[in-house]
C-alpha cells in the first residue's frame, strides 16, 4: 500500500490518499499569504514534497512545541493567555522538504530551511480559511490520528 498526501489550498483541505484513492480528508488552515516559495514570505509553498521527519510521537494532545522540540507545556487558555499573538505549534509536527530543485528546494525557496510542517493548531481556531504563516494547520487529534498513518518519506502535493 503507497500513502500519499493531497493539499488543496482553494478548498483548505488535506486527502490522505492510498494507492490513488481517499481514504480520508481533513480540514487545514493554509497561508494568509497564500502560495508561494520565497524565504521569508510567509506563504505556503506548492509543489512535490515528501515528509522529511516525523516529530513528536507519544506526545500528549496540545503539548506545546518551539524548535521542533516538546517544551513541557500543554496548550490551554490559561497559556494562550500568557502568550497573545503566539503562533502555536502543538501535539505533532510533520516537517516538509521540496523535492524540486530551484522551486521548492535548495536556495531561498527550500521548504525544509523554511521549516514548513503541518502541525496541530489550537482547536478553537477556524480551520476554513488561510491563517497560517506558511505552514499547514490541523485539529489536533486530527494531526495525531494522521501521524499515525502516515511514515517518514510519505509524498506530499500541495497545489492550489
Amino acid at each position: 500500500m503507497k500513502r500519499a498526501l493531497d493539499i488543496g489550498i482553494v478548498n483548505q483541505q488535506l486527502s490522505l490518499l492510498e494507492n490513488g484513492r481517499i481514504l480520508k480528508c481533513y480540514p487545514v488552515s493554509t497561508a494568509k499569504n497564500g502560495p508561494g516559495q520565497l524565504r521569508g514570505s510567509e506563504c505556503t509553498p506548492t509543489g512535490r514534497h515528501r515528509i522529511r521527519a516525523k516529530i513528536g510521537a507519544g506526545a500528549p494532545i496540545n503539548s506545546v512545541f518551539v524548535g521542533r522540540r516538546p517544551t513541557g507545556e500543554i496548550y490551554g487558555p490559561e497559556l494562550a493567555a500568557r502568550h497573545p499573538g503566539r503562533d502555536w505549534i502543538l501535539s505533532r509536527i510533520l516537517w516538509l522538504g521540496g523535492l524540486e530543485p530551484g522551486f521548492n528546494r535548495y536556495g531561498e525557496v527550500d521548504t525544509g530551511w523554511r521549516y514548513i510542517y503541518i502541525h496541530g493548531s489550537p482547536d478553537e481556531w477556524g480551520l476554513d480559511k488561510p491563517e497560517s504563516h506558511g505552514c499547514i494547520r490541523m485539529r489536533n487529534a486530527d494531526v495525531i490520528e494522521l501521524f499515525e498513518s502516515i511514515d517518514a518519506g510519505c509524498p506530499v502535493l500541495i497545489h492550489e
